[in-house]
């Protein structure tokens, strides 16, 4: 037998795999009495797919098959992680259907290439982009009424500070933003309705967290005083996608989540210490959720309560816990919850905010009355928002929910999802020594990062599915060399029980997802002509305008052949080809390609795309459509024609 043929290791090797990286964490001097809690945990065996229905072959895995020819009852909307994308696959399936360029340079679709996508992406002054790199984490959203309306969807990029917006009708990526004064840009997340507005229902602000702190600004001056470093928090216009404002906090922002009625959001936050190093984001035994008061936040910027820094306009105003110590006035509120904490999410019905507590083998419940409470001025203390904080297992990281009242926490240092009860976690906190917290359990491979339930997101969570997302696959799918393809795991959570249903690969590497159901999103199949000034309305109207050195050639495409057969220009001349598509067949693309010219790009039906480069070669090009359109495709090119000056 060949090493690669070895069976997969029993689920047990997750005791290993805690235990490495618990001996990692001990390394650092942050164990904070997990030791404990993993012998504790470790006395009784896990509950595994096979067995959490008696056995493996009664496993209801057919069950949720998607035949041929069937469609998937779920979209997942998935981060890319640095490849810099948003991937879509199908669910219950595990199906890729389409990789969404963002931040990257894609030459399929021609993403970083036209002039159109050269436009969204923002470029130096030679005309290149100005990024070809991102770092996407977090996708999420717009919201109509508590729930998504597949309008728009939203992706941060950590490693250049950026925000981008899908069009849901195209999926798409039709506009960028790049915050100022920010680094490590990483958690993201839409309003549900107007804080101020009652009958505004809908997604109006995006909010974004930054992680790292930075000179304010950060322009060569200060750049060892670390003690004026900062982090700010960002709210951008949801059409527009400017940014409104922006407020100064203490510790570093992590994840992002905002309350349904519209009036708060949050973002757990590790480093409260405002340290440099990772030892220095240590000391403290808790760090925070800080919660914003939009509608006071936003009344401080119209008073002009605020300031700008350096080049940039946004107002500034100051949520940094000193500034903020009356409630009454109070911007922010932060709520003490065990150190380093990973993830805050919101339960369905409103009610509660969940932060997992990564280091603390906790996840702390947070009352969304009560911090509404505290910035009344009607509880004595932040902490006082507290309602529940179980003990849920090594390693919580991300927390998803059913609408039946419980949650479900990804355990990255057990490898399991464990399943809980809120309210029941509430009873205990509150001294109730019989309330039964902990439901379920069932292992994963291996050590998941990101979790989330369909529609969990959202007043209409329906608790049909978990998706974990996991970080190392090892033996789950055939070796490719050192990178391993990353795992996904769909759950079925429907029943008392957890079943494992399969696994799905990802591409490297993944982070947080969302789970919308079919029906909300409303795609279009072909473009509309008019929608493209430069758009090339009859392909009789073909031409080539010279000014100077200057030259645009205006071109139709219908299968199988491009409406000029062929172009002559001059050596150093600058060319742009305007290309529309008068297909009007759903899903007949057509592509262009130019050899040695490094162009490559598709234009959908009725669209209009173009690309402008330098003339440098002379000699023969043959401009072909790469994207298979008909019988005839092959034969379907064009001949440019490049002078010798």
């Amino acid at each position: 037998m060949h090493e690669h043929d070895t069976p997969p290791a029993d689920p047990s090797r997750r005791s290993f795999l805690g235990k490495s990286a618990l001996a990692g964490l001990a390394g650092a001097g942050v164990t904070m009495g997990l030791t404990a809690c993993q012998d504790k945990q470790s006395t009784t065996p896990a509950q595994t797919p096979a067995n959490a229905q008696g056995d493996a072959k009664s496993a209801p895995h057919g069950k949720f098959d998607v035949p041929p020819g069937q469609l998937d009852e779920y979209y997942i909307l998935s981060s890319g992680g640095h490849s810099g994308d948003v991937r879509i696959y199908g669910l219950p399936s595990g199906r890729t259907i389409k990789e969404i360029p963002v931040f990257n340079i894609d030459c399929m679709v021609g993403w970083g290439i036209t002039n159109e996508s050269k436009a969204i992406l923002g470029t130096k002054p030679d005309g290149s982009a100005k990024f070809k790199t991102g770092d996407t984490h977090h996708v999420h959203g717009s919201y109509r009424d508590g729930t998504y309306d597949g309008k728009y969807f939203w992706v941060n990029d950590k490693l250049n500070s950026r925000v981008a917006r899908i069009r849901g009708d195209t999926m798409e990526c039709d506009k960028i933003t790049q915050l100022p004064n920010v680094q490590g840009h990483h958690g993201l997340f839409p309003d549900k309705r107007d804080p101020v507005k009652a009958d505004i229902n809908y997604t109006t602000r995006v909010f974004a967290g930054a992680e790292f702190h930075i000179p304010l600004p950060n322009q060569g001056a200060g750049l060892t005083d670390t003690a004026a470093y900062g982090c700010l928090f960002s709210c951008l216009d949801a059409e527009t996608m400017e940014v409104r404002w922006q407020v100064r906090v203490d510790g570093n922002m992590d994840l992002v989540a905002t309350s349904y009625d519209g009036k708060l959001a949050a973002s757990n936050q590790y480093n409260t210490e405002n340290g440099v190093h990772y030892e220095d984001m240590m000391p403290a035994e808790r760090d925070a959720c800080v919660f914003f008061d939009i509608a006071r936040v936003e009344a401080a910027v119209a008073a002009g309560k605020f300031v700008t820094i350096g080049d940039s306009k946004v107002p500034v105003v100051d949520g940094r816990s000193q500034a903020n110590s009356d409630p009454k006035t109070a911007l922010t509120c932060y709520v003490p919850v065990p150190k380093n904490p990973h993830g805050v999410n919101i339960s369905p019905d409103g009610k509660y905010f969940v932060c997992a507590g990564k280091l603390s083998p906790t996840c702390t419940v947070i009352a969304n009355d009560r911090v509404q409470a505290w910035f009344r001025g009607e509880l004595k203390s932040p902490r006082d928002c507290v309602v529940g904080e179980p003990e849920v297992g090594l390693g919580p990281l991300h927390t998803g929910f059913d609408g039946r009242g419980n949650a479900y926490t990804s355990l990255f240092l057990d490898s399991q999802i464990v399943k809980w009860n809120v309210e029941a976690a509430i009873k205990q906190f509150q001294g109730d020594k019989s309330a039964k917290v902990i439901l379920d359990r069932i292992d994963v491979h291996y050590q998941p990062g990101h979790g989330y339930t369909s529609m969990g997101e959202t007043k209409e969570a329906d608790g049909k599915f978990f998706n974990s997302g996991n970080k190392f696959s090892k033996d789950r799918f055939l070796p490719v060399g050192p990178l391993h393809v990353e795992t996904e795991q769909l759950i079925d959570i429907s029943g008392d029980k957890m079943v494992l249903l399969h696994d799905h690969t990802a591409y490297p590497e993944p982070h947080d997802a969302i789970i919308v159901r079919r029906d909300v999103i409303k795609t279009r199949q072909i473009y509309d002509m008019k929608e493209f000034p430069h758009a090339v309305l009859d392909p009789k109207s073909q031409k080539i305008e010279r000014n100077g050195k200057k030259v645009t050639v205006y071109l139709a495409s219908q299968a199988p052949a491009f409406s000029m057969r062929e172009f002559t220009i001059k050596q150093g001349d600058e060319v742009t080809i305007i290309l529309t598509n008068h297909d009007k067949v759903e899903d007949l693309a057509h592509g262009f390609a130019i050899p040695q010219y490094d162009i490559c790009f598709i234009v959908n039906p009725q669209e209009t795309k173009s690309v402008t480069f330098k003339a440098d070669k002379p000699g023969v090009f043959w401009c072909y459509c790469p994207h298979f359109c008909h019988a005839l495709h092959l034969e379907m090119r064009t001949r440019m024609i490049v002078e010798k000056s």
